[in-house]
């Protein structure tokens, strides 16, 4: 299954994000892929475990920024900030989805 969205960059510059999942074992773990986006390379796998309340799901996401030494500058500057921004916002819609 591919998809594609489009995502908004440093200074509101918009850009089209495809992904792919590419492993499913149900009820275990699914990975996405990126195919066409702002990484030079995106990995992510969602991992689900069963807990005493229900389910959990663990991320382990594996990426490298474009732009080489400027994209591993930006890295520890605006994306990692960036991408636990949007992991905690996910957190957060989840637990009021289904707590």
């Amino acid at each position: 299954m591919i998809k594609g969205d489009k995502v908004t960059l440093l200074f509101g510059l918009p850009t089209t994000w495809v992904t792919e999942i590419t492993h499913v074992n149900e009820q275990k773990y699914f990975v996405n892929e990126q195919r066409i986006g702002q990484y030079k390379l995106w990995h992510h796998e969602h991992i689900l475990e069963e807990h005493s309340e229900g389910a959990k799901m663990i991320d382990v996401v594996s990426y490298q920024p474009p732009f080489r030494l400027f994209g591993r500058l930006a890295n520890h500057v605006l994306i990692d900030l960036n991408l636990n921004q949007i992991f905690g916002y996910r957190f957060t819609k989840i637990e009021e989805l289904f707590a």
